[in-house]
């Protein structure tokens, strides 16, 4: 959590900022061997030096970005939560309950079909 630490001390609206902590830490616990880092200004897990997820801050939501992969084949799952979606992205609106069960599907999916990979993206 600590790379993350700065990150989320730039958050000024104290009730985002403590939503992104929770699910940061839960993350970590429910995946304790991800690695974290911060790059293109966006928190980020990675595994074994591959990007696994990211999240970044908005003002009306949280970007969820699995890569393109993932959002594809999980995108049911995605709109079934009532998020809105791009072609690289999620939104999590902050009125928005976090759907954990998905993201834990997305990571759980990302270390398993990446754990042969060598590169950052796909």
């Amino acid at each position: 959590m600590d790379t993350f630490e700065t990150y989320l001390a730039t958050i000024e609206n104290i009730e985002h900022s403590q939503k992104m902590r929770e699910l940061f830490e839960w993350i970590l616990t429910e995946f304790p061997d991800l690695d974290t880092r911060i790059a293109w200004n966006q928190p980020m897990f990675t595994h074994h030096g591959t990007f696994i997820i990211a999240f970044s801050l908005a003002k009306n939501h949280i970007s969820v970005s699995p890569e393109v992969k993932t959002l594809t084949l999980f995108s049911e799952s995605i709109d079934e939560a009532g998020y809105e979606r791009t072609n690289n992205i999620f939104r999590i609106k902050w009125t928005q309950t976090i759907n954990r069960d998905l993201i834990k599907q997305l990571i759980a999916f990302n270390l398993e079909d990446k754990k042969d990979y060598e590169k950052f993206w796909r």
